[in-house]
């Protein structure tokens, strides 16, 4: 279970949109005017205590990318923030993108992670792939 803090009265509680989903929406505390092609760091109103061996990631909702071309920045909570989460946008479009309180503007995805001790060597054990990236396994 993960436990989230209402910073102001009017803030709305993530939850999930269907049972399946993957993600919890989250919304905007706040009215906002995004313009074309400008980043706005969105107040959500909310914070969360993340497991020690997981992190949030915001991630973007489909709809408002592929209908209004808005971008979810960078966004790692790490277990150990405590803050408000404050949720990137950038405008892609052509015109104003508006935001009202209480509007979903992005999802969270609770994902664990692996805390291994990073270890420098001299060389790396070969693989077939070798350093071939970027298309090399084919398009």
């Amino acid at each position: 279970m993960f436990q989230v803090k209402k910073l102001v009265s009017h803030a709305v509680v993530p939850k999930r949109a269907t049972e399946g989903s993957a993600g919890l929406d989250i919304s905007s505390s706040v009215d906002a005017t995004i313009p074309p092609h400008k980043w706005c760091a969105i107040s959500t109103g909310i914070s969360i205590m993340v497991p020690k061996d997981c992190y949030a990631r915001i991630a973007p909702r489909s709809g408002l990318t592929f209908k209004y071309g808005i971008q979810v920045g960078a966004g790692v909570v790490d277990s150990d923030y405590t803050g408000e989460i404050k949720v990137i946008l950038f405008n892609h479009g052509a015109y104003d993108f508006t935001i009202k309180a209480g509007d979903r503007i992005a999802q969270l995805i609770f994902e664990r992670i692996f805390t291994n001790e990073l270890q420098e060597v001299e060389e790396l054990v070969e693989t077939e792939r070798g350093t071939g990236g970027f298309g090399s396994t084919g398009l």
